[in-house]
């Protein structure tokens, strides 16, 4: 008898027919049907509403928000996963435990928060508003709830790559006669840079889509404090459907840029790995 020929996983054409149909109904389908009610528009009417001054406004400050806000958590990400990797002290699992609390709440849920506690009334507020530090309604307070709804992706992606680190290479090279400085700079950072790169971009691409949380928090004025998905929901209730779709468009391929920019990432940190 002649060995068979199928494939050693069982149940494989079963699986990824199932596969298939689940990823083409809840991701393909919608997003093909997006792109087909963007096509209805002319060249020029799809230009014209895709950079028009107030949808420029609108990406300008939606891309740089979320692009400070991505680079505040690879920062703040990087030093926590640290301590999360390197250091025993009370409470901590119930503090790596807390790092998904953003990703398990509803976004709206950071919006409330954050906006009764920056208020000129809020808890916070009271304090800093007298100060001249106004948190709430402000570019700033965008990019802060950003921090909070993005601040997961780069803890969990760079916590993985850190426990694989032996600490005897840093001891050895610090007995070497390595500064701290060196130790980071030519065994860690060499290290962890594609996962903070990764991680960077997840959160970049999370901002980039963020309604829940920022249309509580920015005052949603055109031309100064509106986010491009506050715009697209805007056009929405205005039954300006291709218009939405239109502005969506574009947020979705720059979503798939940065995707693909990830995916880049992961490859080239595993061949670095090798």
């Amino acid at each position: 008898m002649k060995p068979s020929k199928g494939s050693p996983l069982p149940g494989l054409s079963l699986s990824l027919g199932y596969s298939v149909t689940y990823l083409s109904l809840l991701v393909l389908i919608p997003l093909s049907a997006c792109f087909i009610k963007a096509a209805s528009l002319s060249p020029a009417e799809f230009w014209n509403i895709v950079w028009s001054e107030r949808t420029r406004a609108a990406y300008s400050l939606t891309f740089t928000t979320a692009f400070l806000a991505a680079l505040i958590n690879a920062v703040i990400g990087f030093l926590v996963a640290w301590v999360l990797v390197r250091y025993e002290f009370p409470f901590k699992r119930f503090v790596d435990a807390m790092i998904d609390l953003p990703l398990a709440l509803p976004t709206a849920v950071a919006g409330l928060v954050y906006s009764s506690l920056y208020v000129e009334s809020g808890w916070l507020g009271q304090y800093l508003v007298p100060l001249g530090i106004n948190a709430a309604y402000t570019k700033f307070a965008i990019v802060w709830v950003l921090v909070f709804t993005g601040f997961p992706f780069v803890v969990r992606t760079v916590q993985p790559v850190l426990e694989e680190i032996e600490p005897e290479v840093e001891e050895a090279a610090s007995i070497l006669g390595a500064s701290r400085l060196q130790i980071f700079l030519r065994i860690l950072l060499p290290t962890v840079f594609p996962a903070i790169l990764s991680g960077f971009a997840q959160a970049f691409a999370r901002g980039l889509g963020e309604y829940g949380s920022v249309i509580f928090v920015s005052s949603n004025i055109p031309y100064k404090t509106e986010l491009a998905p506050v715009l697209i929901v805007t056009r929405l209730e205005e039954m300006a459907f291709p218009e939405a779709t239109a502005i969506a468009t574009i947020l979705l391929i720059a979503s798939f840029l940065l995707l693909a920019f990830i995916n880049t990432i992961e490859i080239w940190s595993k061949r670095l790995g090798k």
